[in-house]
């Protein structure tokens, strides 16, 4: 199993918005062979920052999804709502 953790930042006014689009991309994602589980968190007390923790069977099943076209579609909704580039780290149960 993998955990990838996404950062994101969102505009100020558009966090309305970027809920329903990463509501979408996280309803794409249950259907993608390989996606285990996903939560969203806010920061407290900056509600325009986003911590994903998404866990996959593996790294390859994550690649797959990160380079696919569903992925694609659902950041081109999710990117115009963004202040920065999401930062993407992948992780992986210690020994």
């Amino acid at each position: 199993m993998v955990k990838v953790i996404i950062e994101r930042r969102i505009m100020p006014g558009l966090e309305q918005e970027y809920e329903q689009a990463a509501r979408e991309a996280m309803r794409v994602s249950l259907g993608v062979s390989g996606f285990v589980s996903g939560e969203t968190l806010i920061k407290i007390g900056q509600p325009d920052r986003r911590l994903m923790i998404t866990k996959w069977r593996d790294l390859r099943a994550w690649k797959e999804w990160h380079q696919s076209e569903a992925r694609a579609r659902a950041m081109e909704q999710i990117l115009p709502l963004l202040t920065e580039d999401e930062t993407v780290q992948v992780f992986e149960a210690a020994l």
